[in-house]
């Protein structure tokens, strides 16, 4: 439990949207597990929403802003981050990937800083990426991430230097989001600066401009200082950038403050009996977790994903048989994975991408398509078999997949890996209390959905 926020204003600390969900579920997890209230709503709550959960001090909105165009994005973020700023939260964060998913026309971090920065008017706008719990590090600028037993300079990962949609090719975050908009003045507080007292940087080369500047943080001690720079500057700066690094920084410098207390390790919840896992991620290692999963008796269903580049009626039949599937995987007492692909190499990836390319449709589109069928089989699924717990694998498909289960947000249960906790749904219907996991595709161990299956907590 927290100690009383004494030094901490009153209302939310933290308002935040999110470009997927997993990202955007992941900074709720922090919140929640540091002993702060938190629940991440699919759209802005209404006031008879927040009425029924008092005391929030983290209120987040996902979506699936890391998929869309710029043009979506001015059509969709003004409004939002509007209403976001109509709840007076002492930050405003737009969350983004650990790994930087984006590019100038897919999910354009730029584009989202300049309607940010038109909104809150910042001095400068923070910048912080790296998440050392994830192994996620940024040094002199430069981001790196960590897969299996290693770490790697972005541009140069195995997996993001080959992601299907944006893949990685500059490591220097100033650099990558500069490329995203003509109005950034990008730089870096080195954790030289930093650890030499450096103040936060609150001026753009010219008026027009926006300053923005990328924080490095490699362990706990240059954690603790963006996260003191972050919330020192919230008055001047009170729009943020970054991944739930922004959240872990903050957390740490409340406590070293003595704000808030460290939080008891949250336990799991149990077994259950009977668990349903939709897969639309390509990513080595969800294949290595869905071999793990098929080793340790988990019912392998493959979806075809070309379906959803077919006319409806074809894409309805594989959705019907693929429930089917899952029914019978069901009854005879296997917990049903269902997956468009076993990685990037399995011959599915191509098929599905000739199949977008021949019925003309952009691979977002395609992918939305895909990740909707993916939550139409798995709420189909759900409904017919009364089971009550469920992952969703893949950034992006968790956004598409879990707008069909008609819920209107998510409280934390209990921890995995950070990013990839185990939930409960809140709705009006049939998934009102559904215990559910959203995971990113590049993130967790090979047993994962054992995990979950189990009830997660710490371990």
């Amino acid at each position: 439990m927290t100690q009383p926020h004494i030094q901490l204003p009153a209302g939310p600390l933290v308002a935040w949207y999110g470009d997927d969900f997993t990202g955007a579920a992941a900074v709720m997890e922090v919140l929640t597990f540091a002993g702060l209230k938190a629940m991440l709503f699919l759209d802005p709550p209404s006031d008879a929403q927040l009425a029924r959960y008092p005391d929030l001090k983290g209120i987040g909105v996902a979506s699936t802003a890391r998929a869309q165009s710029p043009d979506w994005m001015d059509a969709e973020l003004p409004g939002i981050f509007a209403r976001l700023a109509a709840l007076k939260p002492a930050l405003m964060h737009y969350k983004v990937c650990s790994t930087l998913d984006s590019s100038p026309t897919v999910g354009s971090i730029g584009r989202a800083m300049e309607i940010g920065a038109e909104l809150f008017a910042p001095a400068a706008v923070p910048v912080l990426v790296a998440a050392p719990q994830m192994r996620r590090y940024q040094s002199f600028g430069h981001l790196f991430a960590g897969f299996e037993g290693s770490v790697y300079r972005l541009d140069r990962h195995p997996v993001m230097s080959r992601h299907p949609v944006t893949p990685m090719n500059e490591s220097d975050v100033a650099k990558h989001i500069a490329l995203q908009s003509d109005k950034l003045d990008a730089r870096c507080l080195s954790m030289e600066q930093m650890l030499a007292g450096a103040a936060l940087p609150m001026q753009p080369s010219m008026p027009g401009r926006i300053a923005a500047i990328t924080l490095d943080s490699v362990d706990a001690r240059t954690e603790t200082i963006a996260g003191r720079l972050i919330w020192e500057a919230r008055h001047a700066n009170p729009f943020v950038v970054g991944s739930q690094g922004v959240e872990y920084a903050l957390v740490r410098h409340w406590r070293d403050m003595g704000w808030i207390a460290d939080a008891p390790p949250p336990q799991g919840i149990g077994t259950s009996d009977r668990m349903i896992v939709v897969s639309g991620s390509v990513s080595p290692t969800t294949a290595d977790q869905i071999a793990w999963a098929k080793a340790n008796g988990f019912a392998s269903i493959a979806f075809d994903a070309t379906c959803a580049c077919a006319p409806a009626p074809a894409l309805e039949r594989e959705v019907e048989r693929c429930v089917a599937a899952c029914l019978a995987a069901l009854a005879r007492g296997s917990d049903p994975l269902v997956h468009t692909a076993e990685g990037p190499d399995d011959p599915a990836v191509h098929r599905f991408r000739q199949a977008a390319k021949g019925a003309a449709l952009s691979m977002a589109d395609a992918n939305q398509r895909v990740g909707e069928a993916l939550g139409r089989i798995l709420k189909l699924s759900l409904v017919r078999s009364d089971t009550r717990r469920a992952v969703v694998s893949g950034g992006d498909t968790s956004g598409h997949a879990t707008r069909q289960l008609g819920i209107f947000a998510l409280s934390a249960l209990a921890p995995t890996i950070p990013g990839a906790s185990l939930f409960r749904a809140h709705a009006d219907g049939p998934m009102d209390g559904l215990e559910l996991a959203l995971k990113g595709g590049q993130m967790g161990s090979p047993d994962y959905f054992g995990w979950i299956r189990s009830g997660g907590g710490t371990r």
